[in-house]
């Protein structure tokens, strides 16, 4: 029989430290987005959902929903098996398709999940290039390190944004260097200069491979995200991407050039055997991907509303992290007293903002952050202010 104890501990440590997580049971309201319902310990609320990736509340829209029962009503539940046995319904390749075309590239890869899609895709580079020496920013997501150390390649580690760092490590590589960044981090909401990394990737000889996961959707003219709208897309040689945040559905998939997506398809354990997604998720992502490549207004509108919240936040000296995005975040700095602030919102004020901790974070950074929407109101806005000032 198992021992318990060392998982007992694990969960003690866990909670003396503050980075204990509690997962808010919610529902969402189909077509009252952000609005929410809470099945808390004591009570049934309505909230307002303040921190739901789903930025542009896709995964309500109307366009979406009608692909996702037309394909449920054709096709069914599930994909009914692997990509290669079975499991590609035509509303994989289509999506596929559409999301090559969204980034000017020559093919895609779907995967289950963003997080699933850099883990493998990092493994697969090291089998195809077994020289290759992955160069990575210091607060890269955890899928990336993940896959940078599962691959068992070289890597090394350049100061956040630091690209003077970038080049002295680049300088010094021996093999195949590979640049891995983010366009948008989305814990502090920093974005990259991608041109000057490509700038270096070209001096050096490098591989660019881009994780855009909060920028897709939310970025360039047709949503192609932050490369495209700083003109490096073309420079790009693979790029990371989700459907389950901008897009409002679920999934990851990473785009490039057909023989380099036909190779990785081929090695990538994490992609071969695991049953594909449904159809009906492709279906209804499929559908929010062509919606969004013709509806710049509401990135307009999503810009406007977090320009508009960090406008009255700083307004009301409540501290928050500079940035030029849409994410929002408010410094706090203890994790025990993060977590309070998270729940006494909730609790008292019907306000719904997860309590970021270590390890998402470092210790000593900890943070509410906001995700504004183009549906939250200036009445959710300054309710939201008034509470925090209460709390805070």
């Amino acid at each position: 029989m198992i021992d318990k104890t060392p998982f007992e501990n694990t969960v003690d440590d866990l909670k003396k430290s503050g980075n204990y997580r509690v997962f808010n049971d919610i529902l969402r309201e189909r077509g009252e987005f952000p609005n929410a319902i809470w099945y808390g310990k004591y009570a049934i609320k309505n909230i307002v959902n303040w921190c739901s990736n789903d930025y542009l509340g896709m995964g309500q829209h109307k366009v979406v929903l009608d692909a996702m029962h037309t394909a449920l009503d054709q096709t069914g539940a599930g994909s009914g098996g692997t990509r290669n046995i079975a499991g590609t319904s035509h509303y994989h390749v289509a999506l596929e398709n559409e999301l090559a075309q969204l980034h000017s590239k020559g093919a895609a890869l779907l995967y289950t999940s963003a997080y699933v899609a850099n883990e493998w895709t990092l493994i697969a580079l090291k089998r195809i290039i077994p020289d290759i020496v992955f160069i990575s920013d210091s607060k890269n997501h955890a899928s990336l390190i993940q896959g940078i150390r599962n691959s068992g390649a070289e890597k090394k580690i350049f100061r956040h944004n630091d690209l003077e760092h970038l080049e002295e490590l680049l300088r010094d590589v021996e093999g195949t260097p590979c640049i891995v960044f983010e366009s948008v981090y989305s814990m502090d909401g920093y974005v990259s200069d991608i041109p000057g990394i490509v700038a270096l990737a070209e001096k050096y000889g490098a591989i660019t491979y881009l994780d855009e996961v909060h920028a897709v959707g939310l970025y360039g003219e047709t949503g192609a995200g932050y490369s495209a709208k700083q003109g490096s897309q073309d420079k790009i040689d693979i790029l990371n991407g989700t459907l389950g945040k901008a897009y409002g559905v679920q999934g990851g998939y990473i785009v490039s050039d057909n023989i380099i997506i036909d190779a990785i398809r081929s090695v990538a354990s994490g992609f071969i055997f695991t049953t594909s997604m449904s159809p009906v998720i492709c279906a209804g992502a499929l559908a929010s991907v062509k919606y969004l490549k013709d509806h710049n207004e509401l990135r307009e509108q999503h810009q406007e509303r977090a320009r508009r919240l960090k406008k009255l936040l700083t307004n009301r000296d409540i501290p928050i992290f500079e940035n030029v995005t849409h994410i929002v975040p408010i410094k706090i700095g203890d994790a025990k007293k993060c977590k309070a602030i998270s729940d006494e919102l909730i609790n008292e004020y019907g306000i719904y903002c997860q309590a970021i901790n270590h390890p998402t974070v470092e210790v000593g950074t900890e943070r509410l952050r906001l995700a504004p929407t183009p549906f939250h109101s200036n009445a959710m806005m300054h309710q939201l202010i008034e509470a925090l000032q209460k709390v805070l």
